[in-house]
């Protein structure tokens, strides 16, 4: 029996973003790999929708580490510990094949050699999403050559409005602002509005993201059969 996938993150307070989630949700469905769920609301939805499910089940985060902290925080308290047919899977983060749609997002977003670079992310408190964001930060230097720095849109410094004018400050007239979020939503409607000279667009529901996502459902999938 194929496990149900059910796709996490907080959709409760953003209608945009919410569509934008079943839009993703819609693209992994298509593929016919999997029977597709989603839970995009509040913690009490989430958990209604896990018990729900007859069968075999994989939680998969529809959100990047370091990307959401509003969905890492809600997928941290997703209680599917007492079911030997349901597991997690870890979020998106530095994966080579996800930081190379991020440099085409930059390109086609206008983005020169010689521009600045903002990673704009949305870490929680652990650690395990800052070293992720440190790293695609670091994958995304290396393939376009140039310093990358990292801001914050909400609990850590530097913002990343103050990243995009220490870049200008440091002599980047032109700072291009790399997203690292799937969807669209208030988050990236606020990124429009600092006046960086381009914003990428968000990564889902590239074919590249769809990919990845079943990927981690097949290994999940691997190990509940195991």
């Amino acid at each position: 029996m194929v496990p149900t996938m059910v796709l996490v993150a907080d959709g409760s307070r953003d209608a945009h973003r919410k569509e934008a989630l079943r839009d993703l949700a819609d693209a992994v469905a298509e593929r016919g790999e999997a029977p597709v769920l989603t839970a995009f609301g509040t913690r009490a939805e989430l958990q209604a929708t896990v018990e729900a499910v007859d069968g075999p089940l994989v939680a998969v985060p529809a959100f990047l580490a370091g990307g959401d902290m509003a969905s890492a925080q809600l997928f941290a308290e997703l209680n599917i510990a007492d079911r030997f047919d349901a597991c997690a899977t870890a979020p998106l983060g530095a994966v080579p094949s996800i930081v190379a749609k991020l440099v085409g997002r930059l390109r086609a977003a206008g983005w020169r050699s010689g521009d600045g670079v903002v990673l704009a992310a949305d870490a929680g408190p652990g650690n395990d999403d800052r070293r992720q964001v440190t790293d695609v930060a670091r994958m995304l230097s290396r393939r376009v050559q140039a310093p990358v720095q990292i801001g914050y849109l909400n609990a850590w410094a530097p913002s990343v409005s103050d990243a995009v004018d220490r870049l200008r400050r440091n002599g980047h007239q032109r700072v291009a602002v790399a997203t690292w979020q799937l969807v669209e939503g208030a988050d990236l409607d606020r990124l429009r509005d600092i006046g960086a000279t381009s914003v990428t667009a968000p990564l889902g529901p590239s074919p590249v993201v769809i990919d990845t996502l079943l990927a981690q459902h097949r290994a999940a999938k691997a190990r509940l059969a195991a």
